[in-house]
């Protein structure tokens, strides 16, 4: 009887179920190519015509954002595809050959642990400094960082094809899961719902690993997790301030700032790669679309907006704003570092003298609910820190909007490029701060959305432990407000 009844249980859906998952999937990809185009080294950001949408036509329109000249063939291309995978397995060998550590992940449900085989940072260093070497040699005409500008549209492309080859391959790999197997292979719980979309979007196994031949085997959630999407971000912002370079024959300090404090971030990262073994990526979601999609085409593509939007429009901070800037970042970055590593600490070490004055509730289950020090002002102080640290990512950018004029136009305060063009910001000003600001309000809306599922798994975990938990601990992420 309890079998039957549990064939019939109602599937649980995140992201507003199949509906939802049919939309990031095929949606967010309009999205991003919205982005490309509408910002763009042609007329503008965003193209003028979609100010004037009563002189709108789509012929203008597609000169005005750069329209490849043959069609939606030309938003691809084989060298772009080529140059994609070539990033990919110079990232799988420097996995195989650079030195790496070795760990043992969370319990798995069937009670085995996974480990896990880490040198992200060692090989993101090796390729930064190739890439530092080419740089030396070459300058802003290193050809990596102008096959990025070069070829952006199709780069785009490519990774979102290889996103989607990625979800079918993991989908149907899934199938082959056999209850009780020796590798610790495990479904996610999430993704077992019998909708084969929403499933394919949610991912069907926790952690997928592949044997490849003289790599060895490869976690695939993990290693994508830090490598193509975090090191591409930060490849892809440095190639943007190459192109601002060559445009304009200096660079800014805005687009410096940014790319160096994301950057420091995605060091960050990569510095505590084990901690990204108890994350809910890593323990709890599947992988499928949502992941892939995330990590090839997401973060490299839209987390660099602000960098490639400054490459066409070049601003000035000057002293006193980039000290603002900074200050901004360190105390963002300050909370969300210290929180983790009272957590942490506490976990690993409860009688360290920097932990053993917090209070806690014990819980039925044996764990301890932090309710002092940074864990008692809200329940994920965190992503506070996190979310503030977003906002000199985007603040470089000010009223966001430019035009570009013809050579030879003669318009007070425009920053002249080297092929005579000129940039101005003129009635576009302020009309690109979704685009420039996007990554902001994006981000506020993933931390919500993360607080909210680890809410739900917690009060299902902790049950009336953490009812009394959130009685303690009134705020979810903003002390005082929210």
């Amino acid at each position: 009887m309890a079998s039957k009844t549990a064939a019939k249980k109602k599937p649980e859906y995140e992201f507003l179920g199949p509906p939802g998952a049919f939309c990031i999937s095929f949606l967010l990809p309009v999205l991003v190519y919205f982005f490309t185009f509408a910002c763009n080294d042609v007329s503008g950001c965003p193209a003028p015509s979609l100010l004037s949408p009563r002189t709108l036509s789509l012929e203008k329109l597609k000169h005005e954002v750069g329209w490849p000249a043959d069609g939606i063939w030309g938003l691809g291309s084989w060298k772009a595809l080529w140059a994609s995978l070539a990033y990919i397995g110079l990232s799988l060998v420097l996995y195989r050959v650079l030195p790496a550590h070795e760990i043992e992940g969370t319990e798995l449900r069937s009670g085995g642990r996974l480990k896990y085989r880490l040198n992200t940072l060692n090989s993101a260093m090796t390729t930064f400094a190739l890439l530092a070497a080419g740089t030396f040699a070459q300058g802003a005409d290193f050809p990596v960082w102008t096959f990025i500008s070069d070829n952006y549209v199709q780069l785009v492309t490519v990774n979102l094809l290889i996103s989607y080859a990625l979800a079918i391959f993991l989908y149907v790999k899934s199938f082959s899961v056999k209850p009780g197997n020796k590798e610790n292979r495990e479904l996610a719980a999430g993704g077992q719902t019998g909708n084969m979309l929403y499933d394919w979007f949610i991912g069907r196994e926790l952690n997928p690993r592949v044997t490849i031949p003289w790599i060895g085997e490869v976690d695939l959630k993990e290693w994508c997790e830090l490598r193509p999407g975090m090191m591409g971000w930060a490849i892809v912002n440095w190639a943007w301030c190459a192109k601002q370079y060559r445009t304009f024959g200096y660079i800014t300090d805005s687009i410096i700032c940014i790319s160096a404090i994301q950057t420091l971030y995605i060091i960050d990262s990569w510095w505590n790669e084990p901690a990204i073994t108890t994350t809910m990526d890593i323990t709890t979601d599947g992988f499928g679309m949502m992941l892939t999609f995330a990590d090839f085409v997401w973060e490299p593509f839209v987390y660099s907006l602000q960098t490639r939007y400054l490459a066409h429009h070049p601003v000035t901070l000057g002293p006193v704003k980039l000290a603002m800037m900074f200050a901004l970042i360190g105390i963002g970055f300050y909370i969300f570092r210290s929180a983790n590593s009272q957590k942490n600490t506490f976990r690993t070490n409860p009688n360290d003298p920097s932990v053993a004055h917090l209070t806690y509730i014990e819980t039925k289950t044996g764990s301890r609910l932090i309710t002092s020090g940074w864990w008692g002002m809200s329940r994920h102080i965190n992503y506070f820190g996190d979310w503030i640290q977003s906002w000199p990512y985007c603040l470089p950018t000010g009223l966001a909007g430019y035009q570009i004029l013809s050579a030879g136009t003669i318009v007070d305060g425009a920053i002249v490029m080297r092929d005579g063009r000129q940039v101005v910001q003129g009635e576009a000003k302020g009309w690109a701060i979704p685009i420039a600001y996007f990554y902001v309000i994006y981000f506020a809306v993933l931390l919500l959305h993360r607080e909210r599922r680890d809410d739900e798994k917690c009060h299902k975990k902790y049950g009336k432990d953490w009812e009394k938990y959130r009685q303690t601990v009134r705020y979810r992420i903003i002390p005082g407000i929210y």
